[in-house]
C-alpha cells in the first residue's frame, strides 16, 4: 500500500519515510514512530492499517542518523543490535531525531491537508511524548508504552496537546508505580493499564496480547477521529 520517500529535515539530512495514503480525501494525518527495530514489517502494517482508517500515516525512518535501512526481528540479538542503536541516537546532540520527526509532522500536514497526530510504540512511544511537548504542528499525540517517558526528567515535561498513554500493567521496562506517578504529574493526560506486558500491541513479538491491543486501537482510533477533526 505504501511506498518510500525522502524528507528534508531542518539541517538538510534526508531521511527515508514509509508513507501509506487512504483511498479516499485523508481525514488527516498520523506520523508513527519506530521501535527500537526499525522501521520493519510490522511498523509497515501498522501504518498501513492508520491509512486504512483514512488517514495519511507517515514513519520515518529514525535510526537513519547512525544507520541507514534498520530492519530487526524480534530476537534477543536483535533487541541488543536496536538497544546500541537507540542510544547512539539518543546521544547524538539536540534537536537530534526531533528535527526529523518535525520533518515528517510538516509533510504529513502539507500533504494531508489536515490536523496531524502522532503514535509511537516502546522507544517511539517516548518519542513521541517528547514531540508532544516539543515539536510545532501536533495536534493529537498517542504513546505506547514509552520507555523512559515515566523518568523524573520525562515526567518534567509539559504537553502542548491532548496525549493519550497506554502502558502494560506486567511491563518489566516501566514499572506501574511509575505510570502511577506519571499520572499524579499530568492529570491531563489520559492514561490506560491493560493486563498485559511490554510489546502488547505486536502480534509479531511474543507478548503481543490480543485483547490489550484491539481495545488501545479503539480507544487510539477514537481519541484521533476527536481531535483530528
Amino acid at each position: 500500500m505504501g511506498q518510500i520517500i525522502d524528507l528534508k529535515a531542518a539541517d538538510g539530512t534526508l531521511i527515508p519515510a514509509y508513507v501509506a495514503e487512504p483511498s479516499g480525501k485523508p481525514r488527516g494525518a498520523i506520523v508513527v514512530t519506530q521501535e527500537i527495530f526499525g522501521v520493519n514489517q510490522h511498523i509497515r502494517e501498522v501504518t498501513d492499517g492508520y491509512a486504512a482508517e483514512g488517514y495519511l500515516a507517515i514513519a520515518p525512518a529514525t535510526f537513519q542518523r547512525v544507520q541507514s535501512g534498520v530492519e530487526l526481528g524480534y530476537t534477543e540479538a536483535d533487541m541488543g543490535v536496536g538497544s546500541k542503536l537507540k542510544q547512539a541516537v539518543e546521544a547524538l546532540p539536540a534537536p537530534g531525531v526531533l528535527q526529523d520527526l518535525q520533518a515528517a509532522i510538516d509533510y504529513a500536514a502539507s500533504q494531508s491537508g489536515g490536523k496531524v497526530g502522532i503514535v509511537g510504540y516502546c522507544w517511539g512511544g517516548l518519542l513521541s511524548w517528547r514531540a508532544a511537548c516539543t515539536l510545532t504542528g501536533l495536534s493529537a499525540a498517542v504513546p505506547y508504552y514509552g520507555g523512559g517517558m515515566t523518568t523524573p526528567g520525562e515526567v518534567a515535561r509539559q504537553p502542548k496537546v491532548p496525549v493519550l498513554a497506554h502502558f502494560g500493567e506486567r511491563d518489566h521496562w516501566i514499572s506501574v508505580e511509575s505510570v502511577e506517578a506519571f499520572k499524579k504529574a499530568h492529570p491531563e493526560v489520559e492514561v490506560h493499564l491493560y493486563a498485559a506486558d511490554h510489546g502488547f500491541n505486536c502480534d509479531h513479538r511474543g507478548s503481543y496480547d490480543a485483547a490489550a491491543a484491539k481495545l488501545a486501537r479503539e480507544r487510539t482510533l477514537a481519541f484521533f477521529a476527536q481531535n483530528l477533526a
